[in-house]
């Protein structure tokens, strides 16, 4: 498991230390896991003097990977995304840029030396428990520095803040490599651990202040959503790199109001709106959330779940519209929304035990089938992207795909 996957990571520093040229192109994700893996590469490859130009991603679009792979001669570095579609994206490379993939969701491996993928789940690893995207990219930054006398031990902190915010915790607390990460920075004294009735708490020092964990990390899903569009995932990677500073704090309440506000505004306008099928319920927030990121439907969703005015025993789906832009990357043409979908206590109870199918298993298959575009999901969370005006056409396959299994259990 860990032994071959850290064999194939050799493979890649090698292959990337005798690719011309010291400049890497590095497209992370822009939660806590995201962004503590943006910020150890960028700290890493800039430590051994390469240029880095970063680039955060709510997801790895297609048309922005028709603009990344327009170009030859790249060195290509994806975190925290991109394991699932290492086919696709080996075919639209051809063979002209080194690609990296450093990712921890279910994943599709692919042949090609010009595309190495070092996601977890390809080694045995476990994405949800195992291993977070910030611990693949702490194991690659420790292999990529040691080839040049260089430690990473003093990143070994971020690798951990991942697998936190992603909530990875057996019975409360971090394991695999995950908690392997832990004890590092334990060493280090850049986490501390308390232990309590539900498991273990966790404290992280950035920029020589300590924090609880989970204060940074919501923070950081804070500044990487809600500020997604106003230039939260920069003040992300300073929180992750420096620490924090009272006008970061000042921004992040800012956030956090315009995100209650429109929470607010959102639940007031379900309770009249939500549309009811079979074996669902969803929404449509089209650009209601704006300037917020497409990110926060999903945080929606998980917020409302178990409100009293919806139907626990059916699936959650809402919608949001892709704005047209990336920051810090230009202009792109998505015409796109969202689908994030999300269960209830209730439901997530029957999912476990096999009574009720998880969301992997039918959204993927209903949005490949009306030609929309699938990176990863899990499930009891799960979001996907298909054309404006298609909403009610998935929810239609969506249900068809439910139907068909409901009947094969039955």
């Amino acid at each position: 498991m860990k032994d071959k996957m850290i064999e194939v990571i050799h493979e890649a520093v090698s292959a990337l230390f005798g690719y011309p040229g010291k400049e890497v192109s590095l497209f992370h994700h822009n939660d806590t896991d995201g962004l503590s893996s943006g910020a150890i590469l960028m700290n890493s490859f800039e430590r051994i003097g390469y240029t880095v130009s970063r680039f955060s991603l709510e997801k790895p679009y297609p048309q922005v990977l028709e603009m990344i792979f327009s170009k030859s001669n790249q060195i290509l570095i994806f975190a925290d995304f991109a394991g699932k579609i290492a086919p696709l994206i080996s075919k639209m490379n051809g063979g002209r840029n080194l690609v990296i993939i450093l990712d921890h969701h279910p994943a599709e491996d692919v042949d090609d030396e010009m595309v190495f993928n070092l996601d977890g789940e390809l080694y045995g690893l476990k994405g949800d428990r195992d291993i977070s995207a910030s611990s693949v990219c702490y194991l690659f930054a420790d292999i990529l520095l040691n080839q040049l006398n260089f430690e990473a031990d003093d990143l070994s902190h971020l690798g951990t803040l991942g697998a936190i915010g992603d909530g990875f915790l057996v019975d409360g607390a971090l394991s695999g490599i995950n908690r392997e990460l832990m004890e590092i920075a334990v060493e280090r004294k850049l986490i501390r651990v308390v232990k309590n009735e539900s498991g273990e708490e966790y404290f992280i020092t950035l920029g020589g202040f300590e924090y609880p964990a989970a204060y940074i990390t919501s923070s950081l899903d804070t500044l990487g959503g809600v500020g997604y569009y106003q230039d939260g995932t920069t003040l992300g990677m300073e929180i992750c790199l420096h620490g924090m500073n009272p006008e970061i704090m000042k921004q992040i309440e800012t956030y956090n109001k315009t995100k209650d506000t429109l929470f607010e505004q959102g639940i007031k306008f379900l309770k009249e709106n939500i549309v009811s099928t079979e074996h669902l319920q969803w929404f449509n927030l089209a650009d209601s959330f704006r300037p917020m990121g497409v990110k926060m439907v999903g945080v929606f969703c998980n917020e409302i779940k178990d409100m009293d005015f919806l139907d626990k025993t059916k699936y959650l789906a809402g919608f949001q519209i892709v704005p047209d832009e990336v920051p810090g990357f230009g202009p792109v043409t998505f015409n796109s929304t969202k689908i994030s979908m999300r269960v209830s206590n209730h439901l997530t109870e029957r999912i476990r035990s096999g009574e009720s199918p998880g969301l992997n298993t039918f959204l993927p298959e209903a949005t490949i089938n009306i030609g929309g575009f699938v990176d990863a999901c899990h499930g009891l969370s799960a979001a996907t992207t298909v054309k404006v005006g298609e909403e009610e056409l998935l929810i239609n396959e969506v249900e068809k795909g439910l139907k068909k299994r409901m009947e094969n259990n039955g």
